[in-house]
């Protein structure tokens, strides 16, 4: 296939009608041409449009517990023997959890992802878990749970979906072909079996990528095909955040346009599911966020678990100012809003998160 707005709109036209991209056309795709750019994103966006409407699912996340993780991730800020400057601490009580994650609501977000640090939980953390969403469904009873707490044991997850979380998270984050590259104290299968585990007990299964970790375009390929095949419903598209003091401290592989062209492989591949632009958007995408909406249908609100995103309030103009409403608010309006917020990032080294869960300032929310 050789990538041309015509071959993009065929391809749109075939998926719509019922058919598949292929390996070769998601790899075309991903190595379309700037000059095809917003072609390719008009394409893709129909797929979008035809599935999603006009909808963008907003997600707060609350970091249970931070840092202190024993596992060995090369790109993550909290892995075993991380020298990133991090908001570190154990786990949050259950009011505190519930303090944050209603401002994520008050902010406008529908799903809350309860998120720890760690190898996996331990029954004992299954069930302080068990009694955040009890808590939490209490106050909003409409909220809906995703859990993100790392490898599962048999029957955790049974027990998480009882005490009514609604989805899991975990992540393959990169392809199979390249994932001994990047991770070296758990594998591949282990994190698969996860995802396998929260699907058979009833959970919505959320898997999904980062990309930048020094993969091939055909690696990426690799990636979403294995995330079609898991079945996720959810997919939140990573772009690596390299953090000073973690391996890949000055890896710098993305530009805004790659990132477009990455979400865009993604919905060709995956037409129907969630695609979420996750940390590093405001990185990585920059001014190109608003675009990345026409492709991506899902974003997170405020902070990430260890780096700051930007205001809120800039979260909520980017989807107004784009001509998207919020799936879940009523009658999917967001007002008028507060004046116009500009957000930049000065450094290739993230914002350190210094509000929050683990803090006494407010989350950013």
């Amino acid at each position: 296939m050789t990538p041309s707005s015509t071959s993009f709109d065929q391809l749109a036209d075939r998926i719509l009608a019922g058919g598949a991209a292929s390996p070769e056309e998601a790899l075309a795709v991903l190595r379309a041409d700037d000059d095809e750019l917003l072609p390719l994103v008009a394409a893709a966006g129909r797929l979008r449009r035809e599935h999603f409407g006009k909808t963008v699912k907003v997600n707060y996340l609350v970091n249970l517990k931070s840092g202190l993780c024993p596992e060995d991730c090369h790109y993550c800020s909290q892995r075993l023997g991380s020298q990133a400057d991090i908001l570190t601490y154990t786990w949050l009580k259950t009011d505190e959890a519930v303090e944050q994650a209603t401002a994520g609501l008050r902010g406008g977000a529908t799903r809350i992802c309860m998120v720890s640090s760690g190898r996996g939980p331990t029954d004992r953390d299954i069930e302080r878990v068990a009694g955040m969403v009890g808590a939490l469904k209490e106050e909003h009873p409409q909220v809906e749970v995703c859990a993100c707490l790392g490898l599962l044991k048999d029957g955790q997850a049974e027990r998480l979906r009882e005490a009514g979380v609604d989805a899991y998270n975990h992540n393959i984050n990169t392809a199979e072909s390249h994932h001994d590259e990047i991770v070296t104290s758990h594998t591949y299968a282990d994190r698969v079996d996860t995802v396998t585990k929260a699907k058979d007990a009833g959970l919505s299964p959320c898997s999904g990528l980062i990309a930048g970790l020094g993969e091939t375009d055909e690696q990426l390929v690799e990636a979403l095909f294995a995330l079609k095949a898991l079945d996720s419903d959810s997919i939140p598209v990573n772009f690596l955040m390299p953090f000073d003091g973690t391996p890949l401290e000055g890896t710098w592989e993305l530009s805004p346009a790659r990132c477009l062209k990455i979400l865009a492989m993604a919905r060709f591949v995956c037409p129907d599911r969630e695609i979420r632009i996750a940390g590093g958007r405001e990185m990585h995408l920059r001014s190109l966020q608003g675009l990345a909406l026409h492709v991506a249908n899902s974003i997170f609100l405020g902070d990430y678990l260890t780096s700051e995103g930007q205001a809120a309030e800039a979260d909520l103009e980017l989807i107004r100012d784009n001509g998207f409403v919020i799936l879940g608010a009523p009658d999917g309006a967001l007002d008028d809003g507060p004046e116009p917020v500009l957000a930049g990032v000065a450094s290739h080294d993230p914002v350190k998160r210094r509000r929050g869960a683990g803090t006494d300032a407010s989350p950013n929310a």
